[in-house]
């Protein structure tokens, strides 16, 4: 792989049964929402409503185990949801899912069906190695507030993505920054999917292969490598 990752022996003390899958592709063929992204939404929002049978997403076993894992670093799960849990929630309401673009609408799909959280960075803007800490709090977030460019700080403890120039991703995978984001201009990037008991390594495989699947009709002759869960 291209980029390392590397977790923390903090994090791993606050989540033992942490792993997580990269899907690492070159080549890519990012553009606009189409009819065939669309369809991968709406395909995983009905896999959704028959694996909740009614429930809400934060009684999933795997969403409860991401709530408690929030809870571990001093977030508030009800008010800061993982990604998979505020994508789901989105899923069921009216209005559905947002099109981003074919890469987003691809591993928000993944998520969605399978219930696991699912980023994509954009590996052009990486700066070194991606490693997953628990913050000092001094660390830079450039993100987006009330339509202006800012610089935000996770909290001291946070758990955090981060490269060399400082945090992609806050709350684990609560919000990602703007500098890694997936642009209709991306042709490399790198996708994490990232499981907590119960979910286990043969179910974190399945969900990697099919959004490997999903790239490969959306970006037909671009490279990709998935990576087993660690």
């Amino acid at each position: 792989m291209t980029l390392t990752l590397t977790v923390s022996d903090e994090v791993r003390t606050i989540a033992p049964g942490f792993a997580h899958l990269a899907v690492e592709a070159h080549g890519l063929r990012n553009g606009p929402s189409d009819a065939r992204s669309s369809a991968l939404l709406d395909d995983a929002a009905r896999r959704l409503a028959d694996r909740l049978d009614g429930r809400a997403p934060h009684e999933d076993p795997h969403m409860a185990a991401w709530r408690a894992a929030y809870t571990a670093f001093g977030a508030k799960p009800s008010r800061t949801r993982n990604s998979a849990e505020a994508l789901a929630r989105r899923a069921l309401a009216d209005g559905g899912l947002p099109r981003i673009n074919l890469l987003v609408d691809a591993y928000n799909a993944i998520s969605v069906a399978h219930l696991v959280p699912v980023g994509g960075e954009d590996t052009d803007h990486i700066k070194g190695g991606m490693r997953l800490i628990r913050a000092t709090g001094d660390e830079p977030f450039p993100t987006v507030a009330g339509g202006e460019e800012t610089v935000e700080h996770p909290e001291p403890g946070e758990v955090v993505w981060c490269d060399d120039e400082g945090v992609t991703c806050r709350r684990w995978n609560w919000r990602q920054g703007v500098r890694t984001r997936l642009t209709e201009e991306s042709v490399s990037a790198l996708f994490l999917l990232e499981g907590l008991a119960p979910m286990t390594h043969g179910e974190l495989d399945a969900a990697g292969a099919e959004l490997a699947g999903h790239l490969r009709r959306l970006s037909p002759g671009a490279r990709i490598t998935v990576h087993a869960p660690r």
